[in-house]
């Protein structure tokens, strides 16, 4: 397949003042994307642009993945003044580290939107400009999509979601010439794994992400694989090769995981350290 060159396109992406976001952002434009930012905080996102380049090619919008209105009324602002929309990053995420018995039930319902609903929302939103220019739909989900650590039951169903979304979406947008891709990173650091970290339940539960399975990844790794994966509009995204065959054959892993990545105590451990909130943050 020939390479779907970033120069001269508009490319939208929510949760863009976020870790990743940011990162993605200022690669896209270096590969000479326009680039239409969307975040919860609208200001933020206008300073990132301007950090970016003149509103010609980089401006900020305000915009909520939990709500369809708001979203539909940033997208169409871009793509107004843009011209069009060729490709969308729906990278809105939060995560928490609580047991389903005691997660307070607004955090578990906050992620499932958010992670879930909220890539439906971004999807729906810009479909209409995407079909119009034949061009790209991308979802950040993550390596939970396949390998699901306990204490995490909103964060591994919402991402497993997703995964499932863009397989659906593809096979309905195909004939249409439009790309669907999901992305599924593992750990990596940004904001949201400090918080992590810093939660009792999170940081036992994987070992402060130092080594062996949970051991954390450059971001410019998963960058440079984002980045790759839309220029060749891929189905699967992985960032490292020893994840991508987890990612392929999840039920042949799946035994494995559980033996190995949670021995001993580790799980009852990070239970009785966990709060109601999970530590949840937004990315």
């Amino acid at each position: 397949m020939s390479r779907y060159s970033l120069t001269g396109r508009t490319v939208l992406v929510t949760g863009s003042t976020g870790g990743l976001g940011t990162a993605v952002a200022r690669a896209l434009r270096e590969r000479g994307a326009n680039l239409a930012l969307l975040d919860l905080d609208g200001g933020l996102a206008q300073r990132q642009a301007a950090d970016l380049g003149p509103e010609t090619v980089a401006r900020g919008w305000a915009a909520d993945v939990r709500d369809l209105h708001s979203l539909q009324s940033a997208v169409d602002a871009a793509a107004e003044h843009f011209g069009r929309i060729d490709v969308t990053i729906a990278n809105a995420g939060v995560a928490a580290v609580a047991p389903l018995e005691s997660i307070d039930p607004a955090v578990w319902e906050r992620i499932i939107d958010i992670n879930l609903n909220g890539v439906w929302r971004t999807f729906r939103a810009t479909l209409p400009h995407v079909k119009q220019t034949k061009g790209y739909l991308l979802a950040v989900s993550s390596m939970a999509a396949f390998v699901h650590s306990p204490l995490c039951g909103p964060y591994v169903a919402s991402k497993a979601g997703v995964w499932a979304l863009c397989d659906a979406t593809r096979l309905e947008l195909r004939h249409h010439g439009v790309g669907v891709g999901s992305v599924h990173p593992t750990f990596f650091k940004t904001p949201m794994m400090d918080d992590v970290h810093a939660d009792p339940a999170g940081n036992t539960l994987w070992g402060g992400n130092k080594s062996g399975l949970w051991k954390m990844i450059p971001i410019g790794k998963v960058v440079d694989s984002v980045v790759a994966g839309i220029e060749s509009r891929a189905d699967l995204i992985v960032p490292t090769r020893l994840n991508a065959v987890a990612a392929r054959i999840p039920g042949l892993v799946r035994l494995f995981v559980d033996r190995t990545g949670f021995r001993g105590t580790t799980v009852p451990d990070a239970i009785a350290q966990a709060s109601a909130s999970g530590g949840a943050t937004d990315r």
